[in-house]
């Protein structure tokens, strides 16, 4: 089984192939910069906050990244997806057992719905075994974690709870009493009695009521009524043998969960959360595809597009313009100029989003795509200036700069947008052209959006692209290689704010 093999059942993840921990508090600048909030936001609303977190663990290797990837590409079949999605609303409704089993006051009651939950929360695991054992797994993750999941529930401890709890259950199910009402009286028994009599007659006759009937108080609503309480007293001292049993049972199946189970109900939530939205995205025309992951240096990547950015236009019924890309081997930057507005940032957050979800196992947002394995991200995107340090936009920028370039982070995949704008030219110039060769010194690749022209000039590995007009000056979002365009550039921001020489004449 590789790897994996060297990990205790107790410390198995199906998220992370070595056992390590990981801080889940630590928010990289990236998610921020690269718009994944608004992604994780919208996860967020239907799995829950905690979902979040796992999206914060990058994997450490390219093998654990390899370990993920395998693991998606099973959740993503049909049966599995769909057993794993029955397991979830089964864990919810254990959740829900729980949460009300915290409302009985009942010691007796108490103990029943203890039961009652140990035997829900044992048959979703019994459940998704047999879906996963009929299912083609085939990762390394899945496989290790059916193995450990069959160990569980083929152990002698296991299946002597499993039983001793579901023969209580049913003998639960199945008392019978009787309440009967003479002469402001009540008389409780064991069993039925004949005809139309006893506890539904007297409220029929006495209260008015013509339906309600009453129920098994230790499977019915957490709050019993006074009559309910006295009846669960007398039954259990009627029958003090099995109540016992009861009781001890209770006991035995508290604590019931397995840590290395509990562990994978949370982590599995990261898979099948993007796996619904993936699957949503599709249904309205947007494409997903598995990354090839190669030893070589060469990005590339057709129909790339801002999933952030395609969410937020989905409701609005706005096209994205997807992009065609690639990076060969021996180039390291790209180095992306244009007119404003014409979708820039954009294309920088979608490489970025590109390569972060490569990283996670999980798929892209393109039609393909091949690209190396990235051990971080880092990000600088423009600022505003401080109102609190009082400090400018460039000491802004310079001050958040410096602690990424002093990391000296080897082979990280780097996106810089605007940087040094309130600056001289002149100045801007240099300093970028030193930015971008001290990341290529680290072995880094990224993209590097600039208002600059020439800022690609006499730098190695250093690629230039352009936002695209057409004939008209208008932008058409789409991106490609190339020189400056300034003249287009500037004509472009001319006519924006009506400099033009018609506009002006018209003015004047």
């Amino acid at each position: 089984m590789g790897e994996a093999d060297n990990i205790g059942n107790e410390d198995f993840s199906i998220l992370d192939l070595c056992g390590s921990e990981r801080d889940p508090e630590t928010v990289a600048p990236f998610y921020q910069d690269l718009n994944l909030f608004m992604i994780l936001d919208k996860l967020s609303l239907r799995w829950g906050k905690n979902v979040r977190k796992y999206y914060r663990y990058l994997p450490g290797s390219a093998k654990e990244s390899a370990y993920r990837r395998a693991v998606y590409a099973d959740v993503k079949k049909d049966r599995i997806y769909n057993a794993l999605m029955a397991f979830t609303k089964a864990c919810e409704e254990v959740k829900a057992l729980r949460d009300e089993k915290e409302k009985v006051s009942n010691p007796m009651q108490k103990a029943v719905w203890q039961i009652r939950e140990a035997c829900a929360y044992c048959n979703a695991y019994e459940q998704l075994y047999q879906e996963l054992s009929d299912s083609s797994v085939s990762s390394e993750g899945m496989i290790r974690f059916l193995n450990i999941l069959k160990d569980i529930l083929k152990s002698d401890e296991y299946t002597v709870k499993k039983k001793l709890n579901t023969k209580l259950l049913e003998q639960i199910k199945e008392i019978r009493f009787t309440i009967t009402y003479d002469r402001d009286r009540m008389i409780i028994a064991y069993g039925d009695i004949p005809g139309d009599g006893g506890y539904v007659k007297m409220l029929r006759e006495e209260g008015g009521c013509n339906e309600r009937t009453l129920k098994n108080p230790f499977r019915a609503d957490p709050y019993l009524t006074e009559l309910e309480n006295a009846a669960i007293e007398i039954l259990s001292k009627k029958n003090a043998a099995f109540f016992r049993e009861l009781r001890t049972a209770s006991e035995n199946a508290k604590g019931y969960e397995s840590e290395v189970l509990q562990r994978f109900e949370q982590e599995i939530l990261f898979y099948l959360s993007f796996c619904s939205l993936q699957r949503d995205m599709e249904n309205e025309g947007f494409a997903f595809s598995t990354p090839r992951c190669t030893d070589s240096r060469r990005i590339e990547a057709k129909g790339l597009y801002d999933l952030a950015m395609a969410l937020t236009f989905l409701p609005a019924n706005k096209a994205v313009v997807p992009n065609d890309l690639y990076l060969d081997e021996d180039e390291s930057f790209f180095v992306l100029t244009g007119p404003n507005q014409g979708g820039k940032t954009t294309f920088a957050r979608s490489l970025g989003q590109l390569v972060y979800f490569s990283i996670m196992g999980l798929d892209v947002p393109a039609l393909s795509a091949s690209l190396p394995f990235f051990p971080d991200i880092q990000t600088h995107f423009s600022v505003e200036e401080s109102i609190e340090t009082g400090r400018g936009k460039l000491k802004e920028e310079l001050c958040r700069l410096a602690p990424m370039m002093e990391e000296n982070k080897k082979g990280s995949f780097v996106v810089i947008n605007e940087l040094f704008t309130t600056a001289a030219s002149y100045d801007a110039q240099i300093m970028g052209k030193k930015v971008l060769k001290h990341f290529i010194a680290l072995s880094c690749r990224g993209i590097y959006v600039t208002h600059l022209q020439g800022l690609a000039d006499d730098q190695e590995s250093v690629v230039s692209l352009r936002a695209m007009l057409d004939d008209n000056n208008i932008q058409t979002f789409k991106i490609q290689r190339g020189n400056d365009e300034g003249l287009a550039c500037a004509e472009n921001v001319v006519r924006k704010y009506r400099l033009s020489y018609e506009q002006l004449k018209e003015r004047l």
